[in-house]
């Protein structure tokens, strides 16, 4: 009886909280959809009809998109390694595991579009600022994600290396990296998938890559070409995401 009640108690919370919300999120214009179907005939119209006249182009801003992504997820990982061993409970003591959860709270918290204008002004327009705006983003998760690994390993290969007389580097060489390494890494691969359509979206504030170009044309009314950009998106992430799975499979 008292599970059932906890249980009417929270979703019955969720409901009201949604039914709250109606007004908040404007679903009362829903009916704006099809006010003016004319509008959304010409945009649908163009929108079927992709120009891949400059698909060499587009493909290489995707290309370097991809390598944006790349570049902040590797920077992450080392950024993340040290802050998830400092912040895991069975490894640090209690004084230095809370300072650095807050670090990576506010790494986490912190959206990447604002972090990416902080970098604009600092380094200018281009591919850099999305590196360390994704890198610093996805280093705040992945050592959230790092750290809670080790505090599930087992004690055991590491009171064997201990028993040797070896130092704490070599407890965590030798006992804690080889049982999470898997798992970092598979982290570390969705991670990489998540960063790819990140970094279109950081385009659209200057930060380079395809998203850049969608800006622009999304603002010349050039839908053909918007067209052709999401096809080839959402190839490149269908890619990337099937060979994220297949690494992942290796590794686990």
């Amino acid at each position: 009886m008292a599970a059932w009640s906890l249980d009417l108690l929270l979703w019955g919370g969720f409901a009201i909280i949604l039914i709250a919300a109606i007004g908040a999120v404007d679903l009362t214009k829903i009916g704006n959809l099809f006010s003016a179907p004319e509008k959304m005939q010409r945009y649908g119209s163009a929108f079927l009809s992709p120009d891949f006249s400059q698909w060499k182009l587009l493909v290489g801003q995707m290309w370097l998109t991809v390598q944006i992504a790349l570049w902040g997820t590797f920077l992450a990982v080392f950024i993340a390694i040290p802050l998830s061993l400092m912040a895991s409970r069975n490894l640090s003591p209690a004084w230095l595991v809370w300072p650095v959860r807050r670090v990576m709270d506010l790494l986490r918290s912190v959206p990447d579009l604002v972090v990416a204008t902080l970098f604009i002004v600092a380094v200018g327009l281009g591919p850099l600022a999305g590196v360390l705006a994704i890198a610093l983003n996805t280093a705040g998760v992945l050592a959230k994600l790092f750290s809670e690994a080790v505090e599930s390993i087992d004690k055991g290969p590491i009171e064997g290396v201990k028993a040797t007389g070896a130092g704490g580097l070599h407890e965590i060489a030798w006992g804690v990296i080889p049982q999470v390494a898997p798992l970092w890494t598979s982290f570390a691969l969705y991670r990489f998938e998540s960063n790819s359509r990140a970094a279109t979206v950081l385009g659209l504030i200057g930060a380079g890559g395809i998203g850049q170009t969608l800006f622009e044309s999304l603002q010349a009314f050039e839908y053909s070409k918007v067209s052709t950009i999401a096809i080839i998106i959402v190839v490149a992430v269908t890619l990337i995401d099937m060979l994220s799975q297949a690494m992942r499979k290796r590794l686990l």
